[in-house]
């Protein structure tokens, strides 16, 4: 027994080189992040951004304005996110990338909130001048703007905040007026009257864009119409039977259209009940294929067919209100029959009701046949309909009854036709349909058509001695344009080929005129340059407002002209003109915007991204504006994404309580969660999000974050000095540059055709599979226990270094605040990594072979791996440091792509033997690993006290007798340094 002790073991942890970093493994978005954008908006990156990118070709990103006039949801943030990944992501590819954003601030729904408020007071927005109700629009939406501003900044989207556009600005709204005088002059802007879609709630006309459709149950009726000439006596008494959803149309009703190629014939009528309002021996014209559900309709339960019936043999019927007492001779007309195509046998009864003041079919119909219709005594298209709904004064019986009510309710205007037509036995059978109808996107009020007279563009008017046309010009012009997805090009073709003339006139105050003036008693626009001259001019100074602070005779003096010769125009334009417009204003108008794009032989390009809904919105009335003013499309590229849904599928809304809202996700969980998720997903498509969603886009985060803060902390012990060059270093390490050579060119590719999906894809297992699990784990070992002069450390040091380059600048468009938070972890001194371009990855890093052989040992290595994870769940090993298997290699090119290799250093066991031949029948084996086979054992030796590797060497060096070789050497070159500093 002695008094002596044994010395404490010595702590190796000190003498191994850890990671080390300050940027933490828990993210803490919501609090870095305002951080950033602080030190961004300080630095003045949007400046230096222009100062870096000048002299490239330019990529400008034309922003779609968003409408000013509420807080940010879910779609504006997938799409405004977007934005910033391209033109970040361009940027970094070598583009002047440049971003403004802007805002459409006319229109309906900031007029309709401001008369909201005046109904709340008690106010009369008639009582008020114009001018003043336009200055409360305005400062409405400059609310807004300043409300959606910091949202949009707060999602990481950088741009030129400090100066948008905005549809609003003088600048603007003069530009507008100069656009819609530019058609006025090339003779494609008139005055017409023809039916348009109408929100009788909010009194105005609408464009296709703005109509959405939703089911409505309308009340349907059978309409008798009794024929009064015919060239076939045997019809003398019978009447035509057509089918409407609409009875209130039923006053403005003056033709029957009947199919070409229908066959009809004429049925009696041969029992009936007594009430029914069909009666026994009534004779009726019917389509044959109709006649049956028509009688049912009716409850007729007896009927014959009298004889095949040719329509064209019967020329004239009478209205059914024809001749009433009371009716002033308003309807003692002679309704015509006429032929067209869109009469079909498929619903109804096989005739149409024409009234061509209420529906397109109608009233082409009436132009088609105006001649017809003057014989007939109705040489005018009627207007039977305020626009309010109500009927007009004039029309009998019914003046005063609206279809719809303030609200959008259906009001009496259908009882009450209804009602007049069971009293002049005109109605044989009503009933019920559900269908959808359209209805303003806004009011969410149902529609009606309404003749009213209205300005519109013409899409087939002849523009030169050629004949060409606007919808000839834009159909060209689509075929100019790169469309993502493709689909989006025959969306769009297929809309501009379809669609009528523009309405372009909205019976409104808060909106940029249709500033021009009509000679009066006529529909002659004046076309003067120098009154063009002096209301652009004047718009530029004061705003649109110079409008209507006078009679306009100022404008028309400039060309010396008398107002009292003139009608000032009252109507303002559609919403979409203003935004169509913006290439004219901003593209063309500011400097930092102005490019030569490839249609002009030059390298810029001008893209557009929206939603799906812009192929017949934004992107619509961008195409016919500028096709119409300068013969071409406005932009280059055209990208779409589809619409944000919630985690089962269904649309989001306030009503079922599962919307999801940007500024939640973001205080919670970071902007650059909601930019992952932007980028994980097939953004062409609708999406999806919710809270598990979301859940899984912070895990994907937090495997990405962790790889970037292990190559944090590794790179602590790197020194420029120590790097060694590519053709020194060992096989591992030019495999995994040739794995970021690789990477470069598909990242590039994803980044250029705008596919984030497929770049979040090729990182994530880039850094998940061939660097955490793989390259990293096997080196590991190295890394923490070479000794600091190890030329295999510093290779791996280099390839880390590289491989942080690439990584932080290719995942910086997406993940921008992470990015910029690692990349200043690194580099402290640094201005930002987005002033950066993707790193030029050297071509002698390529190499196939190489890549061949290492896809070869890595399935060598699952196997190993395979057996060893059943070790330690069946707790024979504890670590796989304590194995030394036995792998059996019957593949000849298997084994020969492991020759030559420390097995053990790359599969992280102590030890290995690698045997020829296939392996006993209990060894482990993988399916798709054919011919290779492994039989785990234990590791000879002892344990290494400094790296826990297992050897019969550890000892074997006497001043350290407690660790390997390899470990002493790193001891030795530790403790010889530290002595050297002390």
């Amino acid at each position: 027994m002695t008094d002596k002790t044994d010395a404490p073991a010595r702590d190796y942890s000190e003498t191994l080189f850890l990671p080390q970093t300050e940027f933490p493994m828990r993210a803490g978005l919501p609090q870095r992040e305002p951080e950033l954008l602080k030190r961004w908006h300080e630095n003045k990156l949007y400046e230096r951004l222009r100062e870096v990118q000048k002299g490239r070709p330019r990529f400008v990103l034309h922003d779609g304005p968003p409408y000013a006039n509420g807080n940010i949801h879910i779609g504006h943030s997938l799409n405004k996110i977007l934005k910033d990944m391209v033109v970040r992501s361009q940027g970094m590819l070598g583009f002047d990338s440049n971003y403004v954003p802007g805002w459409d601030c006319h229109g309906l729904p900031i007029e309709w909130k401001i008369e909201e408020e005046y109904r709340a007071k008690g106010k009369n927005k008639d009582d008020v001048p114009v001018v003043e109700f336009r200055r409360e629009c305005r400062a409405f939406a400059e609310k807004w703007i300043d409300v959606q501003r910091e949202e949009f900044k707060r999602l990481g989207v950088e741009g030129d905040w400090s100066h948008p556009y905005a549809t609003m600005s003088y600048d603007a709204e003069a530009q507008i007026a100069r656009e819609i005088m530019s058609f006025a002059t090339s003779d494609q802007l008139y005055r017409g009257s023809k039916p348009v879609m109408w929100s009788s709630v909010e009194k105005t006309a609408l464009a296709e864009a703005e109509v959405e459709y939703h089911e409505k149950t309308s009340t349907t009726i059978w309409v008798k119409f009794a024929i009064t000439n015919t060239l076939d006596g045997d019809l003398e008494g019978a009447s035509v039977v057509i089918w409407t959803t609409t009875p209130w149309t039923i006053p403005a009703n003056r033709a029957i259209a009947f199919g070409s190629d229908i066959a009809y014939g004429l049925y009696k009528v041969t029992e009936a009940a007594a009430d029914n309002w069909a009666k026994v021996g009534e004779r009726f014209v019917l389509a044959d294929k109709l006649a049956a559900d028509v009688f049912a309709a009716a409850r007729v339960t007896g009927y014959e067919r009298v004889k095949d019936v040719l329509p064209v043999m019967i020329e004239r019927c009478a209205h059914p209100f024809r001749g009433l007492d009371g009716a002033n001779g308003y309807w003692d007309f002679q309704v015509p029959m006429l032929p067209a195509d869109y009469v079909t046998d498929d619903a109804g009864t096989g005739f149409v009701h024409t009234a061509p003041g209420h529906g397109a079919d109608d009233y082409n119909t009436f132009v088609k046949h105006k001649a017809v219709f003057e014989a007939c005594g109705t040489p005018q298209v009627p207007h039977t309909v305020a626009p309010d709904s109500s009927y007009f004064p004039d029309v009998p019986f019914f003046a005063g009854e609206r279809v719809y009510d303030d609200k959008g309710k259906d009001a009496g205007a259908n009882e009450a036709v209804l009602k007049k037509l069971m009293e002049v036995g005109a109605l044989i059978a009503r009933g019920r349909l559900k269908h959808q109808y359209p209805h303003s996107w806004r009011s969410k009020g149902p529609l009606i058509f309404r003749n009213t007279p209205q300005w519109f563009i013409a899409m087939d008017k002849a523009l030169d001695d050629k004949g060409d046309t606007l919808r000839q010009r834009a159909l060209h012009a689509i075929k100019t344009v790169e469309w993502v997805p493709a689909s989006g090009e025959n969306r769009i073709t297929g809309m501009i080929e379809n669609r009528p003339d523009w309405v372009v006139s909205r019976q409104r105050a808060w909106g940029v005129p249709i500033a021009v003036f009509v000679k009066k008693g006529t529909n002659e626009i004046l076309k003067d340059e120098r009154v063009n001259k002096a209301i652009a001019d004047a718009f530029e100074k004061e705003g649109a407002d110079a409008w209507y602070v006078d009679d306009g005779a100022r404008f028309l003096r400039a060309g010396g002209y008398d107002v009292a010769d003139f009608d000032k125009v009252g109507d303002i334009l559609d919403v979409w003109f203003d935004s169509g417009c913006t290439h004219a204003f901003a593209l063309e108008k500011r400097l930092d915007l102005q490019v030569k794009r490839k249609v002009d032989g030059g390298p810029d390009q001008v893209m557009y991204l929206e939603g799906s809904d812009q192929h017949r919105g934004w992107f619509h009335s961008s195409l016919l504006e500028s096709c119409g003013t300068r013969g071409r499309a406005p932009y280059d590229i055209v990208v779409t994404h589809g619409f944000t849904l919630d985690e089962n599928g269904r649309k989001m809304s306030k009503s079922l309580g599962n919307t999801v809202a940007p500024q939640d996700i973001i205080r919670t969980s970071g902007a650059d969660i909601l930019r992952l998720w932007t980028a994980s997903v097939d953004y062409w498509d609708d999406q999806r999000i919710g809270p598990e969603i979301i859940k899984t886009t912070a895990e994907t985060y937090r495997k990405l974050r962790n790889t970037i803060r292990w190559m944090l902390g590794s790179l602590a012990h790197f020194h420029e000095a120590d790097k060694v060059a590519f053709s020194e270093m060992p096989e591992l390490e030019r495999f995994v540059f040739h794995r970021l050579n690789e990477l470069d060119g598909e990242i590039r590719e994803a980044y250029g055709t705008f596919d984030y999906k497929r770049v979040i894809a090729l990182l994530n297992s880039f850094m998940t599979t061939d660097l955490s699990a793989f390259y990293f784990d096997v080196r590991k070992d190295a890394l923490y226990c070479d000794p600091l002069s190890s030329k295999i450390r510093k290779s791996a040091l280099t390839v880390i270094d590289q491989t942080f380059r690439c990584v932080a600048t290719w995942i910086a468009p997406i993940l921008a605040f992470s990015a910029e938070e690692a990349w200043l972890a690194r580099y402290p001194n640094a201005e930002s990594v987005h002033l950066e371009t993707f790193p030029q990855v050297p071509t002698e890093w390529r190499n196939e072979a190489l890549a061949e052989r290492w896809a070869k040992i890595r399935r060598v290595r699952r196997v190993v791996t395979g057996a060893l994870e059943i070790e330690r769940a069946q707790k024979r090993i504890g670590a796989s440091l304590e194995a030394a298997p036995v792998v059996h290699i019957a593949d000849a090119d298997l084994l020969q792509a492991v020759q030559g290799l420390d097995m053990a250093e790359i599969c992280i066991t102590s030890g290995i033997k690698i045997v020829t031949g296939e392996g006993p029948a209990d060894a482990f084996r993988l399916d798709d690993v054919k011919g290779v086979s492994v039989v785990p054992a234990l590791a000879e030796g002892r344990k290494c006290a400094r790296s826990w590797k297992v050897s019969p060497d550890v000892g074997s060096d006497t001043d350290y007798p407690d660790v390997t070789p390899r470990d002493a050497a790193a001891l030795r070159e530790w403790d010889r340094l530290r002595t050297a500093a002390e």
